[in-house]
Parts: C-alpha cells; structure tokens; sequence
C-alpha cells in the first residue's frame, strides 16, 4: 500500500514528490494521493508536493519543513547536485554577517527564470537562474564567486577580520580555485576587487 511506503520512507516533516513515488502509472499514484489526503493522513502543500500528516507535542498541526523542500528540489536530491544557498542567508551562515535572512535565496539550475520569488508555506523563497549549469564539480566555485559578487555589500568584516572569514569559507567548501578560473568571466568585474580586497588574490595567479 502506497501509505506504508510513505510511513517506512519519509520523515514527517519531508516533502513527497508525486514524481518520485512508485506506482503502475502517474494517475494511480495521483488518486491514491488524493484519497489520502481527503482521509487526512496526508495532507497537500502544493500540486505534486504532499507531506505526511501529524501533530506537534504542543498538539497543533505539524507543517513541512520548508529548507527541506528548498534543498530537495533546488540544491540536492539523491546525490545530483543542482543548486546552492545564495545572498544574504550564505553570508549569515558563515559569519560575515549576523543580520538574519527574510527570505530564502538560491541558485538552481530549477529555475526557469531570471529571478522568481515564491511563497511556500508562509516562507519567502527566491530562486535565480545561475550563469553556468551547476553540478557537484563546480557548486563550490560558483558559490564563492556569488559570494564575491555581494560580499561589499553583506559583510560586516573588512581588513584581515574578512580575510579570515573568507580564507574559513574557501576551506569549509573546498574550493577549487581552477573551477573559480573557469567561471570568473561570467561574474560581475566587481568579483576581481573583492577577491583582492580579500588577500585571495594569490590564489588565481
């Protein structure tokens, strides 16, 4: 039964795919769905994204977890790699900046346009068209080089406070400064003074 598949191979909070469920063909898979849904044990996000049903021990409804949605459909998923974390919410997470993010913003190959701002489960997200396909060989580079982009205009560091900060950033993603070479052409020239301005100039000679 599609539901004891779900129990056995979702966490309560993580979103189910319509997609990625298994069933003779789509339309079985979207009825039985639906009748779950009308039943309660499941309840429905948006067209295609379901999530299991429960309560929280404060006894209200539970809700899906929105990062895990963001990092299933946009990031990562079953080892494919196509997006990262982006703007003011990847300078928060590695300290540049203690001002918290409003919304979510990434950069995925997902994206269909430019720039597209969604609204998921009372969650801002905003998904950007990145400048080259991203994959797991290059996610690094292209990170940092969207870091080097804003990095002026988030961080609260400057002098050799920012270059440790940023020397920290390039260890915890393991930076591949020949991939940084590769895709330096396709960002802004502002990219060359930052990284300069950060003593990781050394590192593209």
């Amino acid at each position: 039964m599609l539901y004891d598949y779900i129990v056995n191979n979702y966490d309560k909070d993580e979103p189910i795919f319509l997609s990625e469920l298994p069933g003779n063909s789509r339309d079985y898979v979207r009825q039985e769905m639906k009748q779950l849904a009308d039943e309660g044990k499941v309840e429905r996000l948006y067209n295609g994204v379901y999530y299991l049903s429960y309560m929280t021990i404060l006894g209200t409804k539970g809700r899906v977890s929105v990062d895990k949605l963001v990092e299933k459909k946009y990031i990562s998923y079953q080892g494919k790699v196509s997006g990262y974390i982006t703007g003011i919410q990847l300078a928060n997470m590695y300290g540049f900046t203690t001002q918290n993010p409003a919304c979510i913003e990434v950069c995925s190959n997902e994206a269909t346009t430019k720039q597209r701002k969604l609204d998921i489960d009372g969650r801002k997200v905003i998904v950007y068209k990145p400048l080259a396909e991203i994959n797991k060989e290059n996610k690094s580079a292209l990170q940092f080089l969207d870091l080097m982009s804003s990095i002026d205009k988030y961080s609260e560091l400057s002098g050799e406070e920012l270059e440790k900060k940023l020397k920290e950033f390039v260890r915890a993603v393991n930076v591949d400064f020949m991939k940084v070479k590769e895709y330096i052409s396709l960002f802004p020239d502002r990219v060359f003074r930052n990284i300069y301005q950060g003593g990781l100039m050394s590192e593209l000679v």
